[in-house]
Formats: structure tokens, C-alpha cells, sequence
């Protein structure tokens, strides 16, 4: 059961990270968006905020965080795909 509440959580975060970034994708790509910007931020974001990912619980903090880590990850694959 844990499995699919951090699914669904992780399809919404991705979906909020494709419309800030006006990337549009499908369910699956926005689950995948999610779970690579919760490793993104756990590296980079989590240790300056304190503050853990998706990864480790799902609170309002690390939802903020995990789209952070989304958003950060769509920018970095959209800045590669134009050069």
C-alpha cells in the first residue's frame, strides 16, 4: 500500500513540476520527473534545508522539496536538449 500512495504522490509533484515548467508529459513520465528530482534534491537541496525527500517521508516539507528537485531536473534536461 506504501508503494502506491508514493506513487500517486510522486505523479503529483511531477504534474505541478510540468505545469511551472509548461512541460507537459504523460502520468509516467511526471512519476519518473518526481522520483529523479527526490534524488536530485536529496543531494543538493536536502542537506543546506535540512530537510528530507519523498524518499523519506511524505510531509508537506519534502513535497516542496521533491518538486524543487523536479523542477530542477526539468530545467537541466530542457537547458541540454536545445544546445
Amino acid at each position: 500500500m506504501n508503494i502506491i500512495i508514493y506513487l500517486v504522490v510522486a505523479a503529483l509533484i511531477g504534474w505541478v513540476a510540468s505545469i511551472i515548467m509548461k512541460d507537459r508529459k504523460s502520468i509516467l513520465v511526471n512519476i519518473l520527473v518526481a522520483i529523479a528530482g527526490a534524488f536530485i534534491a536529496g543531494w543538493f537541496i536536502s542537506p543546506l534545508l535540512k530537510i528530507g525527500t519523498i524518499n523519506d517521508a511524505i510531509t508537506f516539507p519534502t513535497m516542496l522539496v521533491t518538486l524543487l528537485g523536479a523542477i530542477i531536473l526539468i530545467a537541466v534536461v530542457r537547458f541540454f536538449r536545445r544546445r
